[in-house]
């Protein structure tokens, strides 16, 4: 069953460098999750304690129930994907598939053949004579592969180039489809990947800047399409985050619900009225003197 994650009060130092900052939220089961912020701002960290790679020191972490320091049942259910993960780099692929078994009780060897056949990687090399892009393809089947209740990704698809991380966002879904889990993903490429999520936590100088489902934020703001002079005659007393125009056509992102008078107003326009980009939303919120 996949896990539920509540975190209360947690608040991480490394010296004078306050990494997060009293931070609680609750994170659903079965949901696949963004965890958004600039770099620097606390991510990793987090991601680190919930992965208990660190014993909390203030404030609580509780997994599916329980608190998963040292928790060998909860340690054994989760997967925690990272850039830098040096942890095979000496073994052949083909045995390492082979032996994921006596870690992971879920792991699918077959399902991780299939894909490693998909992203083209080698069985006969080690894993330190892979690509950057092979390699990180690797670290992302074998957390697929494993199917944890709890299966977190923090950019470990940055060496992937585009045609290869569209796979494995479209094996996310169909993975999440067959076997629900909960997959918290951290990063920066949110205009590509937006679609995937569930629910979003944004963190922003350590603390929880906001928290809410994909749908609930889209309907923050709107998009506007049409010409040029009516969008900025529409938009004049709105707040607008992001704005394009081709030829004569103008569209802009706007935060804040449209009022029944402006939709009116709109509609009499002939304007176009869309849903809002989470990562425009994202870029309002997390620049210097963005607000939620």
């Amino acid at each position: 069953m996949p896990y539920s994650i509540e975190v209360r009060n947690l608040t991480v130092h490394y010296k004078k460098f306050k990494a997060l900052e009293d931070i609680t939220f609750s994170l659903s089961p079965g949901k696949i999750h963004g965890i958004l912020g600039r770099n620097g701002v606390g991510k990793t960290t987090l991601l680190m304690y919930l992965a208990s790679f660190h014993k909390v020191k203030h404030g609580t972490i509780v997994i599916d129930g329980e608190d998963p320091f040292e928790n060998d049942r909860i340690l054994q259910g989760t997967s925690f994907i990272y850039d830098k993960d040096n942890t095979y780099d000496y073994d052949k692929i083909n045995k390492i598939i082979k032996n994921m078994i006596y870690f992971r009780p879920n792991f699918d060897e077959t399902y991780a053949r299939t894909l490693a056949e998909k992203f083209h990687i080698p069985m006969d090399k080690s894993a330190d004579q892979l690509s950057k892009g092979q390699y990180s393809a690797l670290l992302v089947t074998l957390g697929l592969a494993s199917r944890t209740p709890l299966t977190i990704f923090d950019e470990a698809y940055l060496g992937m180039d585009a045609p290869a991380r569209e796979l494995f966002y479209k094996e996310i879904l169909l993975e999440q489809e067959r076997h629900p889990r909960t997959i918290l993903f951290s990063t920066h490429l949110v205009s590509e990947m937006e679609y995937l999520f569930d629910e979003v936590l944004i963190i922003d100088n350590g603390k929880v800047l906001l928290q809410d489902t994909s749908e609930h934020l889209l309907e923050k703001g709107s998009s506007v399409t049409g010409p040029k002079e009516d969008v900025d005659s529409f938009t004049e007393t709105l707040e607008v985050i992001h704005e394009k125009t081709l030829g004569g056509t103008k569209s802009v992102m706007v935060y804040g619900e449209l009022t029944e008078q402006k939709q009116h107003e709109a509609a009499g326009l002939g304007l176009e009225i869309g849903t809002l980009s989470l990562n425009n939303l994202f870029i309002h919120l997390t620049k210097e003197g963005g607000k939620a």
